[in-house]
């Protein structure tokens, strides 16, 4: 997790303001015996256990864990147990309580120095995806102006590399706000020197519309040499694209000047 610097702060989430409360009532105790833990353990213990749980693949013990200690006040197994129910991992996919864990976390803000900074920002990012889009059959609405806030807050004060992709998109297409491209740029090439390649392929592509063809087209090609699978389809899509309006001059000197671009992990 990249964190930057950030000041004292506890902050509130606007917007739906949705209490977490886990029903723990009809979960089967699914704890090893042999491993020492139950659910009166502390919960640092119980998310350690939750943690190796996962990582063996017993998704059910790791559910568990998670949630005695999320009752417990522990902020990293509300986080991981939101991430399980965002992504149907272990659990059945429940976008709505996925947003309540996250929006908890957001409410409780975080103190200067405390070991939960990266769970807080991660989850001021994962609320920012979901009032980009909203939550169909649910009270949460999209907002893109409570999205943008979000991801603003989460690139400036924590300096993480998503939220300042996020924001510099939503600069460009003026969603939740004005269009500003000379914010978006700068955006773009913080979240570029923090390794984010869509942040580098994009910043390309926002050149190359300029009309800085060469240079454009080298950012979005070293992009796609860089990225991870994940990416690679619409960075695909958007290099080929630039690559056949070029010249064949400006496609020489882009692929040149593309070996001498790399993304910086600080």
């Amino acid at each position: 997790m990249l964190i930057g610097g950030y000041k004292s702060l506890k902050t509130v989430v606007l917007g739906v303001s949705l209490v977490f409360c886990a029903d723990t009532s009809n979960v089967a105790t699914a704890f090893d015996p042999n491993a020492g833990i139950n659910k009166e353990a502390g919960p640092f213990a119980l998310f350690k256990f939750g943690f190796s749980a996962y990582k063996k693949g017993r998704k059910e013990e790791a559910v568990e864990a998670y949630r005695y200690a999320a009752e417990k006040g522990h902020t990293g197994s509300r986080w991981a147990l939101a991430n399980m129910y965002a992504d149907g991992d272990g659990v059945a996919e429940n976008d709505l309580e996925a947003f309540k864990i996250y929006n908890e976390i957001a409410q409780e803000g975080v103190e200067p120095g405390s070991e939960d900074t990266g769970y807080f920002a991660n989850a001021l990012i994962s609320l920012g995806n979901y009032y980009r889009r909203g939550i169909p059959d649910s009270p949460v609405r999209a907002n893109l102006n409570q999205a943008r806030q979000l991801y603003f807050q989460a690139a400036s004060t924590f300096g993480v590399a998503e939220a300042q992709f996020q924001l510099a998109r939503m600069l460009l297409s003026g969603d939740g706000g004005s269009v500003n491209v000379q914010q978006a740029k700068k955006w773009l090439n913080r979240a570029r020197k923090n390794g984010h390649a869509g942040a580098m392929g994009v910043f390309g592509d926002v050149l190359f519309q300029e009309g800085q063809t060469a240079r454009g087209l080298a950012y979005m090609t070293a992009a796609l040499d860089q990225c991870n699978p994940k990416d690679r389809p619409w960075l695909q899509a958007m290099q080929e694209q630039a690559f056949s309006l070029a010249n064949e001059d400006d496609r020489r000197v882009a692929v040149d000047m593309s070996r001498n671009l790399h993304l910086d992990v600080d």
